[in-house]
């Protein structure tokens, strides 16, 4: 497992206008999903999503080559879930999530709704994966979302099988 010294970088800050975002709440459920013993109990959104955002600094002590470790894995399938679940909330039709990355941190993320692929994303250097900030998250989110929902109109009928 890779550490990533945080004591010299700032604290990730998550204004109020930003956490009452959908995006932003539905990665904290999707988080929060993920603490099967409990321990985000009691934590702060922003506590929560802190290992979301990686800055420059944080980023250049983690090695250009390494293995992603189970907790970064999860992480990666928890943003995809974000999307999936705004996705279904958007058009009312179920958005599966698929994630495959190998054992040295590459692959693809995919969201299909129906037969149709909303959303295809080759994953790489995953156990660098994270933000710049949580606005900077909250933004690729919301490109991805709407690229998703601008296929989905466009191919309703294929979305719909």
């Amino acid at each position: 497992m890779i550490s990533i010294d945080t004591s010299t970088a700032p604290a990730a800050v998550l204004s109020p206008e930003l956490a009452d975002t959908d995006f932003i709440k539905e990665m904290n459920r999707q988080a929060r999903a993920l603490d099967s013993y409990g321990t985000y109990d009691g934590w702060p959104i922003d506590r929560v999503l802190a290992p979301y955002v990686v800055t420059k600094e944080q980023r250049r002590q983690i090695p250009v080559i390494g293995d992603p470790d189970d907790v970064t894995i999860s992480r990666v399938k928890a943003f995809h879930n974000a999307i999936a679940a705004l996705i279904e909330k958007e058009c009312g039709l179920m958005a599966v999530p698929v994630i495959n990355i190998t054992h040295e941190g590459f692959g693809r993320g995919m969201i299909t709704v129906g037969k149709l692929v909303v959303l295809d994303r080759t994953l790489r250097d995953v156990h660098r994966f994270g933000f710049e900030s949580f606005s900077r998250m909250k933004d690729e989110a919301d490109k991805h979302l709407s690229v998703a929902l601008e296929i989905i109109g466009k191919y309703p009928e294929v979305a719909g099988l």
